[in-house]
């Protein structure tokens, strides 16, 4: 079969084609950019890119036209798919149809974490020899690609809750039909799409609505929004995980998120021991740890595991140090997730001063609907900075409970410029955006270094 993916570039898409390679189709595809590292890993796989959205490629006549969700009506290539009856499909639905049936679906969904926790899902699968398949929304580091169609009968996906199509407006992760289905967490997310957090959580009734009875539910015991995501209906094993201790049959931790006990009620069944950091984390390894359970891998295993596990790229990623200052990258982009990401960071650095700097680029917060939060993900900064991007809403204004705290730039070099005339030798710098943000790390390690020198 040939494919011709639309939008190949997103983490989701070129994890597809990737698969669609292993599995010995003939795979092209085309982005409005076609950039690294996505770029890089399809070609090493042998995929023919082409950047943009010419109607031309409408010869190549695949077998199928895949397309992403970053593809509207009105893009040159769709409409002539459109005029000339071609055939076409989504992305998840190629996959739940080509790949995914007959296999044991262990879907990961949640508004944070995802990423994380599928990684951490297939390290330990892998570990205990079950050789599973994966697609995940980064690049874990333990196995350095973001997909793999693998050989035995588990396969674990990044379950987004975002739609799957122009076409099809439901979230992807109703294809997938999971039999283990991890919820982290549930929070207001994606104001492009959902008008409130109620949208979302009738999208994940839907994702629960297809587990089977034999299947099994996996959600943190103190999420409110999973609890009445439950009440609406479940046919399934429920898997309670951050319970108290004296709750039967739940999983919790006991000690420091480097170094703890996982309890199943008052019974230790397992010990990990890792260099992640946070809380937050600590959860993650939790909900992996219950549904690794689920396909047989027991607890004590899959714990033992995680200590080989290496996280994610742009996961409190150090990207490098000069003249004292050390320069992190972080996917954070929700003000939840950016507040436990500098808790993480405070949990490793103790008092010395972290210099936390944000783009507010996803579809979320550019249209300012969790402007507002902003203050409070930052407050454990000892400084915070923001570039002020062509949004409708005014970071000065939002940020200005902060008072000197917090700085504004108008472009990322501005933004550079006072970052280095605060920072000083034994300050963290964390850079947090879902985007490359400008080149920002590489931009502010040489302007640190250029000041060494000056």
């Amino acid at each position: 079969m040939h494919l011709h993916i639309l939008g190949i570039c997103g983490t989701f898409m070129g994890g597809l084609a990737a698969i669609a390679r292993e599995a010995g189709h003939r795979v092209t595809g085309c982005d409005a950019n076609v950039y690294p590292p996505m770029s890089d890993q399809l070609r090493a796989l042998g995929i023919e890119l082409t950047e943009g959205w010419d109607a031309g490629q409408l010869a190549l006549k695949p077998d199928v036209f895949v397309v992403g969700n970053v593809v509207t009506r009105g893009n040159p290539l769709m409409e002539a798919i459109l005029d000339a009856g071609a055939p076409y499909t989504s992305g998840p639905q190629w996959l739940a149809e080509q790949v995914l049936r007959g296999r044991h679906v262990i879907a990961v969904a949640g508004t944070h974490g995802k990423t994380t926790t599928t990684s951490m899902l297939a390290w330990i699968l892998a570990s205990a020899g079950l050789e599973p398949g994966f697609l995940v929304g980064g690049v874990p580091l333990n196995f350095d690609v973001s997909a793999r169609l693998g050989r035995g009968p588990t396969f674990v996906i990044e379950a987004d809750e975002y739609d799957t199509a122009f076409f099809d407006k439901r979230s992807k992760f109703v294809h997938y039909r999971p039999r283990t289905a991890v919820l982290n967490n549930l929070e207001f997310d994606h104001a492009d799409i959902f008008a409130d957090l109620a949208a979302i959580e009738t999208q994940f009734h839907h994702l629960v609505r297809t587990v089977p009875a034999s299947g099994c539910v996996v959600v943190p015991a103190r999420d409110e929004a999973l609890q009445r995501v439950l009440a609406r209906g479940c046919w399934s094993e429920v898997r309670r995980f951050g319970t108290r201790r004296d709750e039967p049959g739940g999983l919790s931790a006991r000690g420091e998120p480097q170094a703890f006990d996982v309890l199943r009620g008052p019974t230790v069944v397992g010990r990990v021991e890792w260099d992640l950091l946070g809380t937050h984390n600590q959860l993650n390894a939790l909900a992996a740890i219950a549904a690794a359970d689920h396909v047989g891998v027991p607890a004590d295993v899959a714990a033992r595991s995680l200590a080989g596990f290496r996280n994610v790229r742009r996961r409190l990623e150090r990207r490098g140090a000069a003249v004292g200052v050390e320069v992190y990258d972080d996917f954070a982009h929700h003000p939840t997730a950016i507040r436990t990401t500098i808790d993480g960071l405070r949990r490793r650095v103790g008092g010395e001063r972290i210099l936390a700097v944000f783009e507010p680029r996803s579809n979320t917060m550019k249209l300012g609907a969790m402007k507002a939060q902003l203050p409070w993900a930052l407050e454990e900064a000892d400084l915070s900075f923001c570039l002020q991007g062509p949004y409708g809403w005014s970071a000065r204004e939002a940020l200005a409970p902060m008072g000197k705290q917090a700085v504004v730039a108008d472009t990322v070099e501005a933004l550079v410029g006072q970052i280095v005339a605060h920072a000083r030798p034994g300050d963290h710098v964390l850079c947090m955006s879902n985007g490359g943000f400008g080149g920002i790390h590489d931009k502010l390690l040489a302007a640190l270094q250029q000041r060494s020198t000056a």
